[in-house]
């Protein structure tokens, strides 16, 4: 028998590879700030208390609920704490939108122990990012932005603030994931496994060149308290919210105007895309794509010179671009690519999707089952009970059998198919003719555009046995 000789590095030696966090602390420490807010919330009413009259407790209660009893809700002032940074030496901060959000009173806490009343230079909820100034006589320490799309999964990470209104508290781990999404539009999250508790709110998630990557903005916890699942919106977001709420107060995201959807394989083989990519148009309300040229069905492949991987990549891209600028968009069409210019709105005062169409007259036709579904013409009174009056023909799925590859595919009673292939449709004939003109095609799948509630959406059915 050969014996195996395990070994260990000493102690000092691995302790040696770990870096060292007090010199970044000391670095950047003074710009990390503590934040109370407070504001004026309704007190709670309720029925005041029996008491005798001579009872030794009236005075008591008299004093303690005042001379209503209680009855009157009085004002009360409510706190709460967070954190945020300095990002310039004049005096600009940036938390959480939660932090701040209601608050009439904003105060600033140094770790120096100065503090300073902030005022509230504007708000992005959709980011939960809020940027505020204090104003100071000297000078103030600030910390820079670094990229997050720089760094890698296992890259060391600090975390700083006021974790449940302790005070100045530092933690540190390493970045656990990248491009977490929580349930926001422009979600960017990074996720650590740094300590993250209530007061950490609107903090800085740093790397070890002192650089902000990150605002701490939430925990996935059972029990409220950090158990190494935190998130932090990445700077590649932050960066461009920040500098739009100094330069103007608010955001202004640019707005292409089109509703979309990811592409699922079976869609993608559906239209002959090589590869189930891009963000597939399922309406063009009045905007700036209807303007340039974007139809229904079309395939969002590029924008900007940008690839597009899927919706969300499509709408944060969109979102971090210039109101008024013309941007190259190239879509797939009918087998074939297409480069469009589009000149992009704002999505904060875009009007909202086309005005509801009026209802025209769809022709009688026998009820009759197709592919598992069971269709029958859109008429009136099936439009005001599905209130889809926004859309004027097409047929309505009224029952479906529960093993057929319809209902595998997520369609549903009550839903209204518009387009088959591409084309309206809206008799249950031509619904057959498309599958017939696929099947002589080759094609295993169909594409359908349905509405349900009011919104489109494209699936792929099978056709084949």
């Amino acid at each position: 028998m050969v014996a195996v000789a395990l070994s260990a590095l000493p102690a000092r030696a691995q302790n040696a590879t770990l870096p060292g966090f007090a010199d970044l602390v000391d670095q950047v420490g003074d710009a990390v700030v503590n934040i109370t807010t407070s504001s004026v919330v309704a007190g709670r009413a309720g029925p005041a208390p029996v008491v005798p009259e001579g009872s030794p407790l009236e005075d008591f209660f008299n004093d303690f609920l005042g001379p209503d009893g209680g009855n009157g809700p009085a004002p009360r002032r409510s706190q709460a704490l967070g954190s945020g940074f300095v990002i310039s030496e004049d005096g600009y901060l940036v938390t959480n939108n939660h932090v701040i959000e209601g608050a009439d009173e904003i105060m600033i806490e140094f770790r120096s122990g100065v503090e300073l009343p902030a005022e509230l230079v504007g708000t992005d909820p959709n980011t939960d990012i809020a940027l505020l100034r204090v104003q100071s006589d000297e000078p103030l320490p600030f910390v820079p932005f670094g990229l997050a799309s720089d760094h890698r999964v296992g890259d060391w990470v600090m975390v700083m603030g006021n974790p449940l209104g302790q005070g100045f508290s530092v933690s540190v781990g390493v970045v656990s994931a990248f491009g977490r999404s929580l349930s926001g539009t422009y979600d960017d999250f990074i996720q650590t496994d740094a300590a993250i508790n209530q007061g950490n709110s609107g903090g800085p998630l740093f790397n070890l060149d002192g650089e902000v990557i990150g605002v701490n903005t939430a925990i996935l916890s059972p029990t409220g308290g950090s158990i190494g699942i935190g998130f932090a919106m990445s700077s590649d977001v932050v960066i461009n919210v920040v500098d739009q709420l100094r330069e103007f107060g608010e955001t202004r995201r640019g707005w292409l105007g089109v509703r979309i959807q990811d592409v699922t394989p079976e869609m993608a083989g559906a239209l002959g895309l090589e590869e189930a990519r891009g963000a597939m148009v399922t309406d063009v309300p009045d905007g700036p794509a209807l303007e340039g040229g974007i139809e229904v069905g079309d395939v969002i492949l590029t924008f900007d010179g940008t690839d597009v991987e899927d919706t969300r990549g499509l709408v944060r891209v969109v979102g971090d671009s210039t109101v008024g600028e013309t941007v190259r968009v190239m879509v797939f069409r009918d087998g074939g690519t297409e480069t469009l210019r589009i000149t992009l709105g704002r999505r904060e005062t875009a009007e909202s999707a086309s005005a509801p169409q009026a209802p025209g007259e769809t022709p009688e036709a026998p009820t009759a089952e197709v592919l598992g579904m069971t269709l029958t013409p859109l008429t009136d009174e099936l439009r005001s009970e599905l209130n889809a009056g926004n859309v004027t023909n097409g047929l309505v799925i009224t029952q479906i059998d529960p093993i057929s590859d319809a209902a595998e595919m997520g369609l549903q009673v009550g839903d209204i198919i518009t387009e088959v292939t591409q084309m309206p449709v809206t008799t249950v004939a031509e619904f057959q003719l498309r599958i017939d003109a696929a099947d002589e095609a080759g094609q295993e799948t169909i594409l359908l555009l349905i509405r349900r509630d009011g919104n489109p959406r494209f699936m792929a059915l099978g056709i084949k046995d």
